[in-house]
Order: C-alpha cells, then structure tokens, then sequence
C-alpha cells in the first residue's frame, strides 16, 4: 500500500486523507489552520475566522453524486451528517403525489446541511483512523523533488494539447515529487494530493523545481453573490415546499438554500457592473430585495431570526488546472483534487461533488504505484473524461446567466428553450426526472435533454403557451432600482 501525503484539511482534503486510510493506505494531512472543525456548529461556522477557505460561510449544495460517494464509501460519515442536523430532499418531492419510482432515483437525493457538517464528520471519522496522523497548524511550505520518473507512461498513444487533452503516453515528467516539507521539517511519501485549494502554493513550488507549467483554463462569470444566513422560528423543522427555491430574472437571482438545524440562506446575485451591487451589502436594502422574488418572501416571511450579516463574494471564475500539457504529465508522485484540479462557480453547485469524486479516485488507484508516470498519466485522463465535461457544462451555463444580466436579453431562441425546460419540469415529473439527473451530475445535458420523450414534453408545453417570456418572476428593472435605492 501506500504512503499518501495530503496538503490541505478543507473537504477535499479530509476526504483524500479519509477515503484512502479506509483503502489501507497510511496518510499524513497538512493543514494551516490550527483547529478542526467541531461539533458546535454554530460558534464554527459562524465564529471560525477562516481566511484560506472565503467560501466556508457560503451556502453549499451537496448533490446527489456527493451522497452517493457518502453513502456507499464512507456510511458513518452519512451517518453522522444526519446525527448533526443535515437534512435530505428528493428532487420529486416536488409533486404532492411522487411520480412512480424508477432505478436511479434514489441518486437524485440533496443532502441539506452547512458545509462545516460535512468538515465535522469527516473530520470525526478521520480522527479514529489509526493509520491516519493530522498535522494542524502545520503548513506546507515546499515540495522535495528527483529529476527523472519512477516508472513510463503507458504507450500506443500520443499526446493531445489543449487543457483537456488526454495524456495517455508521451515524454515522461521529468520531475517527480517525493514529499513535502514544513516548518517542522521534510516528509517523504509515495504520493502527495494537493487539496490547497486555488492558493495553495503548489503551480509555486513546481516551478521552482525545474518543472514545467502545466495548463491552465480560465473563465470569468461576471457575477457577484451577497447571502444571508437565517434560522427558522422556534418550533418549525422545514420551510416551505413552494415556490421552487431559485428563481432568476433578466438582471438578478434568488436562491434559497435550506441547510441543517433550521438554518438556511438567502443569496441574491447579480452581474458584477450592475450599479445596484454594493447596496445589497446593507440587510434592510438586501431582505426587501430578497423579499421581491417568490422564494425569498416564502421562507423570510415566516419569521425567521437573522444568524449574520450580508455575506459577499465576487471575482468567481471556473477554473480548470491541468498538471499536463501536450507533452504529457508535467509531473509525477502528485496529483491535485479540489479546487486545485478544477474550481466551479457556484451556481450548479458542483464542487463538493466534483472533489468527493476526485478523493475516491486516488484513494482507489493510489497502491498502483502511484508515484510514476503512468499514474499521473492515467489519472489525468480520469480526470478529462470524468469531470471535465461538467467543468464544460459549468461553464456554458455561467456564460448564458452573464450574458443574460449583462444585456437583459434572453427571451428568444435557445435561452428560450432553455428556461422552458426548466418551468415544464416543475409541472412534468419526467421532465423533472430529466433535469435532476443533470442537477446531481447522473446524466449529461446531452443525454438527458435530448431524450425524444423529454423533447417532445417541452415542445408541447412550449406550444401551448406561445406568449411564453423567461425570467419574467420578480421585480422589474424600475422597481428593483427602487429598492436597492434603500
């Protein structure tokens, strides 16, 4: 078995760490930070001055692709989600009478909870690994590297170029990574997972070994997002199963995201030019525009207690980080998951998905001699057939939202019948079927929507409502101007 290195104690980090003790394999984790998540989840998740990780206060979705690896893989983890408070939603409970069931339901299931539940128990069951050490307030500050691979890449085949290439043979790395090294001192391993996330330092330290830069592909999405946290009045376990809880207009978006515990956030966003922007910071300004979009008057009209103030963040991009390029891999002996592989914009709500999915593979693969060539070959073209297609998908959708709120056009063509879709879904339980098993990462868009039944659905109901205008739900321009005016 092997000897795994992880840098980084955020999700994708204590699931790499968790997943491969589980798999035999000892493991030492490097995380900056000098305390673990606990189970006083408030003082937490409200109180935890977090600089290295600015999205652990914003509303997360865990999809059904993050319960499945849960469930199957780590069930205590599940398990203690739901003793902390997490809550579970079937996509058709939507309908007042469930549609007939069909195999692969039951991957179409949301795990409702803060993100520090999940850090909680990962964080709980990696404690009880005895092959597992946990280093906090240990930072890695540098990588130990040999010239030359442990082993070649596979042959038969050539390498591609782009960021997505495949990297299926060609020259070897060149460089392999034997371990980290800390203020405390240097750590050898057989592999090394960088969790860090964005920032973490590791694009740095490559370069400083000889390494040649690997390939970057970014997109900006012109979108800015302000949140709230709020707790459901004492007595009351749930909110409202109507209206759906994201409604978008030509210029601005609500989303409701029930969480654990009763809690639950509201999140306006809007494009990043939009003049309105910097008055959704102020709470009185932010609830009455919450309050005009139909998911934000439901659940804040119950009374709910406010937990903090407006939570912004902006300058979000999707962000595909290949340790490749048309050579092949730029390195061997190390493999980045999380944010470091790919960071998706919010919107779809992917991530935690994406690095669940990324931790199980290394955890599975990492006793195949997982410091060679053909390792991080093979690894990087998982990663190209596996989640780049979502990153892709991300991406196309983020492009529609931009340019919707940057020119307030959207009601011809393909955005038409793209935003047709998504009203026939909470009227069709098969359509809605189809457009969960997109949501939960089951199906691509291309199988799904392309379904001749599902296409024939939205065409009836596109034909039965010719005047048919999207995002017409919530105020208009004139009325939104108002309100953010204060």
């Amino acid at each position: 078995m092997a000897h795994v290195l992880v840098i980084g104690g955020g999700v994708a980090g204590l699931a790499a760490a968790l997943l491969a003790a589980r798999r035999g394999h000892t493991v030492e984790l490097f995380e900056r930070d000098t305390r673990a998540p606990g189970t006083a989840l408030d003082r937490d998740f409200f109180g935890w001055r977090r600089p290295a990780v600015p999205q652990a206060a914003q509303p997360h979705a865990l999809l059904g692709a993050a319960r499945k690896v849960l469930v199957t893989e780590l069930p205590d983890v599940h398990a203690e989600m739901l003793r902390l408070g997490a809550r579970e939603r079937h996509e058709l409970d939507w309908f007042d009478v469930r549609p007939p069931a069909r195999p692969g339901d039951e991957d179409l299931i949301m795990l409702q909870a803060r993100r520090i539940v999940l850090e909680s128990a990962l964080a709980t069951a990696l404690r009880s690994e005895p092959g597992a050490v946990v280093r906090y307030g240990e930072p890695v500050s540098g990588l130990t590297a040999v010239s030359g691979s442990a082993a070649t890449a596979p042959s038969g085949a050539v390498y591609a170029t782009g960021a997505g290439a495949g990297a299926g043979a060609g020259v070897g790395a060149g460089i392999r990574v034997t371990g980290v090294t800390t203020a405390g001192g240097a750590y050898e391993g057989d592999l090394v997972v960088d969790a860090g996330g964005r920032r973490g330092g590791v694009e740095r330290w490559l370069a400083a070994a000889g390494c040649r830069p690997g390939t970057v592909e970014r997109h900006r999405t012109g979108l800015a997002y302000f949140c709230r946290w709020y707790r459901l009045p004492a007595g009351m376990e749930d909110g409202p199963r109507r209206p759906w809880t994201v409604t978008g207009g030509g210029f601005a978006g609500c989303a409701v995201f029930p969480a654990d515990n009763a809690t639950f956030a509201v999140t306006l966003f809007v494009h990043t030019e939009d003049p309105t922007r910097s008055a959704l910071r102020e709470p009185v300004v932010f609830e009455a525009a919450a309050r005009s979009f139909p998911p934000g008057e439901a659940w804040l009209g119950l009374g709910a207690v406010p937990l903090s103030g407006v939570l912004a963040t902006a300058g979000l991009d999707n962000r595909w980080s290949a340790l490749a390029d048309g050579r092949g891999p730029v390195v061997s002996g190390l493999v980045p998951v999380g944010d470091a592989l790919t960071h998706t914009n919010p919107t779809l709500g992917q991530g935690t998905s994406l690095a669940l999915w990324a931790a199980h593979r290394v955890a599975r693969t990492a006793h195949q001699d997982a410091g060679s060539d053909r390792f991080a070959a093979e690894y990087h073209d998982w990663a190209v057939r596996t989640i780049k297609p979502w990153f892709d998908f991300q991406v196309v959708a983020d492009a529609a939202i931009g340019d919707r709120f940057a020119t307030r056009a959207s009601r011809t063509g393909t955005a038409r019948e793209a935003a047709a879709l998504f009203e026939c879904a909470l009227e069709d339980p098969e359509v809605m079927r189809a457009r969960a098993r997109v949501r939960h990462l089951v199906d691509p868009p291309e199988r799904a929507y392309a379904h001749p039944l599902i296409r024939a659905r939205v065409t009836r109901w596109l034909a039965a409502r010719p005047d048919y205008a999207p995002n017409a739900v919530g105020p208009d321009r004139a009325e939104w101007e108002k309100l953010t005016a204060g």
